[in-house]
């Protein structure tokens, strides 16, 4: 009785080598391997149909009625294997498809959209779907394809490139500067309008570290909205805490206490699954935006 248990692949194709080539040695220089390893297949492969293919012979390796009966079928699974291989290096290989990009609200509204008016003419074929959000989306669940964070994932499978360093200020429009008084040193900035965030307690700690113990009481509009609050700014409702990038697109908006205030670069990280490797459409926008984004942050 023949097994029923699966054979695996490299069976027919060490089969199909040995029909073609009528022997174990001409089969063995086609596939790269070994004499003895081709004879072992086509035993196993006779052991599991539980039927004889070959008469082995002086002359090498005479195939019976019942390996040319097969040899259609197997055939069929040869052209199959390979429509197989064929389509997955395919689909690895296009840079047609969709993208999945997620990236903080500023960075998202200010310096996404011109890079991929940019990137529409380089990558044609290619559709982005742009997840504009604060929260760090998950890569490795999929949540994103590519990731624009300001802090660095720490995640083993994910691979990641520091893009450069965006500098944060205190800015003001011209018309709230103009209608209260001067700006001479950090202790000066509580005797204003502050606009800052609301459950994200990072600006208060600030504060905190220049020896100023305040609450979220300071803050005249406290939103965890990135977008609001740089609308704020240039409504002239007080003073924000704003990305360079951002303040160098309102002429009218300037920075107070440059050079006096401690407030650390934020750097800005590129990040993407492991996958990129093997997937050329997440390939081609990843290289794209690590070369786009210095040059605009």
């Amino acid at each position: 009785m023949p097994h029923t248990n699966a054979f695996d692949w490299s069976l027919i194709r060490s089969f199909l080598a040995a029909l073609d080539h009528g022997s174990l040695l001409g089969a063995a220089r086609v596939l790269k391997t070994s004499q003895p390893t081709l004879g072992r297949h086509i035993a196993e492969l006779e052991s599991q149909l539980g039927v004889v293919l070959f008469e082995r012979t002086g002359r090498g390796l005479v195939p019976t009625a019942t390996a040319l009966q097969l040899a259609e079928a197997a055939r069929g699974m040869e052209a199959g294997a390979a429509q197989l291989t064929r389509t997955l290096t395919g689909a690895q290989a296009q840079t047609t498809g969709t993208v999945r990009i997620t990236a903080s609200q500023p960075v998202a509204m200010q310096l996404i959209p011109p890079l991929l008016a940019r990137m529409r003419l380089a990558l044609p074929d290619i559709q982005v779907e742009l997840v504009s959000s604060n929260q760090v989306s998950n890569l490795l669940r999929r949540e994103a394809d590519i990731a624009i964070r300001m802090v660095r994932p720490d995640q083993g499978t994910l691979v990641a490139k520091k893009i450069g360093n965006v500098g944060v200020g205190a800015y003001a429009h011209r018309s709230y500067l103009s209608r209260r008084s001067a700006i001479r040193q950090p202790m000066d900035l509580l005797q204003h309008d502050l606009i800052g965030n609301d459950t994200d307690s990072s600006i208060l700690r600030g504060f905190q570290a220049l020896g100023y113990a305040v609450g979220p009481q300071a803050f005249a509009l406290r939103t965890d909205d990135l977008v609001v609050q740089w609308q704020a700014v240039r409504a002239g409702l007080g003073i924000g805490f704003v990305a360079g990038y951002m303040a160098r697109t309102e002429p009218d908006v300037v920075q107070v206490l440059q050079g006096l205030l401690p407030i650390p670069d934020l750097p800005m990280w590129l990040a993407v699954h492991r996958e990129i490797r093997t997937n050329r459409r997440i390939r081609a926008v990843y290289d794209f935006l690590a070369e786009a984004l210095p040059q605009v942050i």
